[in-house]
């Protein structure tokens, strides 16, 4: 049992490993940026491009043509969001991603309609990480590398844009070109990723595991330890339940991070609420003006 259990889970879990640990770090910049949905946004755009590639040139999506295509069209709204967000102070970025969300999924429904043969958008939601293959593997670690050397590259400007990026904005230092730059490679990481996972892990990995980081410390090294940490936990449960009860990987894992999300969000609640109960009853016993006014009631 045990055996078989390794066997079919184990090139899932490796996957996994593989994309949380470059989408973890994209997702550090994106809660510093406020970018929330750009995850969500690009992988929208590269389904389009997928379809488009489908029906223009009959490519099926695991092909380079479909790739560079997909990764074309992420390309495009790299540029877009990159130039306009110099208007921020007027029109907030992450409303100009929410449009560009709505606009994609529109085309995308759209052009499923005018597909002659049945384009899976359940696949392209939920993902077959189950049924992954090595081949695919290999080609994804081979791409998340040369876009994680670039990020490791890149680190410090990469890094002072995120920390800084409001008073960027505000002082008009804002640089477009490392913006597009930026936006590019999340996108190359994005479109990787999708094609192997689907869209909802793929979010998954890129936000919760940051979200989590970001209430224990505010170092980025420590933060990045402990967003692996907890992808790689939430991979091995999800991977378990999702076998177990025959349900599709992508969903569990996600939802999984969610409940980790909730509970430590919880705890984190409620240690906060006790540490502050003694320093209010200090306070109290410490304002001889508060305590006339409480003895004389």
């Amino acid at each position: 049992m045990m055996s078989q259990l390794l066997e079919m889970l184990g090139l899932p879990f490796l996957a996994c490993l593989m994309m949380s640990g470059i989408l973890a770090h994209c997702g550090m910049h994106v809660l510093k940026r406020e970018i929330i949905f750009i995850d969500i946004t690009l992988a929208q755009v590269a389904a389009v491009g997928t379809i488009i590639a489908h029906l223009a040139f009959h490519a099926h999506e695991d092909t380079l043509l479909s790739y560079g295509i997909s990764f074309g069209c992420v390309l495009v709204l790299a540029a877009f969001c990159a130039v306009l967000r110099k208007d921020v102070v007027r029109i907030p970025i992450e409303a100009v991603i929410g449009v560009s969300y709505a606009i994609a999924a529109a085309t995308a429904v759209f052009l499923i309609g005018l597909a002659p043969t049945e384009i899976h958008a359940e696949e392209m939601l939920a993902g077959s990480l189950l049924w992954i293959e090595a081949p695919d593997v290999v080609f994804a670690l081979c791409v998340l590398v040369v876009a994680g050397f670039c990020f490791y590259l890149l680190h410090t400007p990469l890094l002072a844009i995120s920390e800084g990026h409001r008073k960027g904005l505000s002082n008009g230092s804002h640089t477009p070109g490392w913006d597009f730059l930026f936006y590019a490679m999340v996108g190359l990481v994005i479109t990787t990723t999708v094609r192997i996972a689907g869209v909802l892990i793929v979010f998954g990995f890129l936000i919760i595991p940051a979200t989590i980081s970001a209430m224990f410390s505010p170092r980025w090294g420590i933060r990045l330890l402990i967003a692996w940490v907890v992808a790689a936990v939430a991979s091995i449960a999800g991977l378990v339940v999702a076998y177990c009860l025959d349900f599709s990987v992508g969903p569990v894992i996600t939802l999984c991070m969610g409940v980790f999300l909730a509970v430590i969000a919880a705890i984190a609640r409620l240690r906060s609420i006790q540490a502050s109960s003694p320093a209010e009853a200090r306070s109290v016993e410490g304002n001889p003006v508060r305590n006339g006014v409480e003895q004389r009631l």
